[in-house]
């Protein structure tokens, strides 16, 4: 690739990703800081959203370097592990505490009476450690050997054992770097169990648990409304708009969902589709400018979903909102008397 090319799509992944990895950062810490606080919201689910918070907080920090990981570079073995291994381990962590806290809640709607009795909730070590070790296990395959690392000396042959301790044994050898790509790292049966046997299967079980709790929030709707038009005959007294506003409220309710599905999954989902669609015709497509604004704003706005769903809480918000009403009414008290002083003068 042409180095001023090469140039130009660094810049475009840095203008794309700093200021989104910016927002997730510090909304992240906003809203972890308002957990920490509030003690009433020291409980299990909590856990699980704080759980969700700090592998989002992480996959922001590795945002900008993920689109990265289609860009050539001048990187020695180890090295090239670490730049590819670390960002997925972020995400697949990510996505799997998006799936817990999902599930979670799910149960809740579900089983509102016995939802403290399944095992998320009496082996919370257990189910965290579920959405933190898989992803780090899957991630570091490659280091184990499953990779399609290839020895810079024809010379030599490239066994795989070889290739694994190249790391260790490279300090008598030349210091001459090789070229680090995705493609020496990740093998394309290790890309295609990834997509289809985990990312593919959690965005599926996520959309089945939110057409679930919106199919019972719509039968326990339609319920409410049967029970009132039954009072309201009882009584002899005309329709409320009762009715009305609980299926406004419940399309509005359908409406948001519909409208942060659209927003944070659809980019996402035609990245995916784009990347599979590469790797199977043998297009490289990982240069295309396309491409790196479809991979950086999929990434960025699935990540965002967390943020959604803690800003639209307000016990999250709380603390730190009095904090900045108080900072606010200290610096207004200040302004006034100094301008009162000043009148006085």
């Amino acid at each position: 690739m042409d180095p001023l090319d090469k140039l130009s799509r660094e810049k475009l992944i840095f203008y794309l990703t700093v200021p989104l990895s910016t927002i997730i950062i510090f909304s992240n810490l906003f809203i972890i800081i308002g957990i920490a606080c509030n003690r009433q919201l020291h409980n299990t689910p909590n856990y699980f959203f704080l759980s969700l918070l700090v592998a989002d907080l992480c996959t922001g920090i590795a945002l900008p370097f993920i689109p990265r990981m289609t860009l050539d570079r001048q990187l020695d073995f180890k090295h090239c592990l670490v730049m590819y291994i670390f960002p997925n381990f972020l995400f697949l962590s990510f996505l799997f505490n998006l799936v817990m806290v999902h599930y979670e809640r799910y149960l809740c709607i579900v089983s509102p009476l016995h939802h403290s009795q399944f095992w998320v909730h009496r082996c919370f070590p257990l189910a965290l450690l579920t959405v933190w070790l898989p992803p780090l296990l899957y991630a570091s395959l490659p280091a184990f050997g499953w990779n399609n690392w290839v020895e810079p000396n024809p010379n030599k042959r490239s066994d795989s054992n070889e290739t694994f301790l190249r790391s260790t044994t490279s300090q008598n050898s030349t210091k001459e770097d090789e070229a680090c790509s995705y493609k020496q790292v990740f093998p394309k049966a290790f890309i295609y169990l990834e997509v289809c046997g985990l990312v593919l299967p959690a965005m599926l079980s996520i959309v089945a648990m939110m057409g679930r709790v919106l199919w019972i929030a719509r039968k326990q709707l339609q319920d409410i409304c049967k029970l009132q038009r039954a009072v309201d005959r009882l009584q002899q007294q005309q329709p409320s708009d009762h009715e009305q506003q609980l299926n406004l409220r419940y399309a509005k309710c359908v409406a948001a969902v519909s409208l942060t599905f659209l927003v944070c999954w659809v980019p996402y989902i035609i990245y995916q589709l784009m990347s599979v669609t590469a790797l199977q015709t043998g297009v490289s497509l990982q240069s295309s400018y396309l491409y790196i604004i479809m991979s950086c704003t999929g990434i960025g706005s699935m990540a965002i979903i967390p943020l959604i769903l803690g800003l639209a809480n307000k016990q999250y918000t709380e603390p730190i909102s009095r904090l900045m009403l108080k900072l606010r009414n200290r610096w207004r008290g200040g302004r006034n008397n100094r301008d009162v002083i000043e009148q006085d003068v």
